[in-house]
């Protein structure tokens, strides 16, 4: 200890022309970084499932466009519909099947989808069942 006698008890330097760094902040500096940016979000995008889409046959089809009929001559008589239809995911192959319910519009036969009377719009060629509620 002979050798560190003459610093042991000099008072902790403080500095004259700034404040002292909160512990908060001076704990900041040594917190862990990500080094590889974004990788969490592949890693999820990866893992994250998706359906197959089905592809209905002829029967199915022909079901679907009597449905439809139906539904494009009573559309002024307000009828509730509730459609089951495949979305196409943005990113992988495959996509999800979703139902919606609504009051509709019109048909759109030239873009092929059908409108609500909220605006929301659904593609003919990915629908897989139409049920009339009202």
């Amino acid at each position: 200890m002979k050798n560190y006698d003459n610093i042991i008890n000099i008072p902790h330097f403080e500095p004259k022309y700034h404040k002292r760094m909160s512990l908060y902040n001076r704990a900041a500096q040594f917190a862990p970084f990500a080094a590889l940016t974004g990788y969490d979000n592949e890693i999820k995008e990866t893992a994250r499932l998706t359906d197959k889409e089905i592809i209905i046959d002829e029967d199915r089809k022909s079901i679907i466009d009597m449905k439809l009929k139906i539904i494009n001559d009573n559309i002024p008589n307000n009828k509730l519909v509730t459609i089951s239809y495949f979305e196409k995911d943005r990113r992988k192959v495959g996509g999800k099947y979703k139902e919606y319910t609504g009051y509709l519009k019109k048909i759109d036969a030239f873009e092929e989808n059908i409108v609500f009377k909220d605006k929301f719009k659904i593609d003919i060629n990915c629908i897989i069942d139409i049920n009339i509620i009202q």
